[in-house]
């Protein structure tokens, strides 16, 4: 069951444990992934190529809520099962605070991802990563895709 790589941060340890036991590297990035697009399949297929597992910690309704008005469009449920529905994503972990940094402790990635639309040391978490020898890299994005382009574009009454 996708459901089943739901998880919470009390029972990612032991998961992440095991994918280290057996030599696997840790991918993790992060996102709201409202309204899943050719953008975020992509965005999170080339992350997933970096290493064996891949880690997405993705935003809870409250925050998504702090950080773009008027949104989620889809409940943190259903963007929680439908990235976990995705075969290239190992693990969906939620997280509330305001940035993933405390998620990104407790994960210990050996890679850590975002879109080229940051740089490095914009990156939360790139020094702790980096501290621990891990890497931190960025992704080409798709351009022309972003939910807000979709949103406008539905609103305009252009959806095709």
């Amino acid at each position: 069951m996708t459901a089943d790589k739901i998880l919470t941060p009390a029972q990612l340890p032991a998961v992440l444990a095991a994918w280290r036991a057996a030599g696997e590297r840790i991918v993790f990035t992060n996102g709201c992934f409202d309204l899943l697009h050719l953008g975020h399949v992509d965005y999170l297929e080339k992350a997933r190529a970096l290493g064996e597992r891949l880690v997405v910690g993705l935003n809870t309704d409250a925050s998504v809520r702090v950080l773009k008005p008027g949104r989620p469009l889809q409940d943190e449920a259903a963007r929680a099962r439908i990235l976990a529905a995705l075969a290239f994503v190992d693990a969906v972990v939620l997280f509330g605070e305001p940035t993933p940094l405390q998620l990104i402790e407790l994960v210990q990635p050996d890679i850590l991802v975002k879109g080229d639309d940051y740089a490095l040391d914009g990156i939360v978490g790139h020094e702790l990563v980096l501290a621990r020898g891990g890497q931190v890299l960025t992704v080409p994005l798709v351009a022309g895709y972003s939910t807000s382009n979709i949103v406008k574009k539905i609103a305009a009454g252009l959806a095709h």
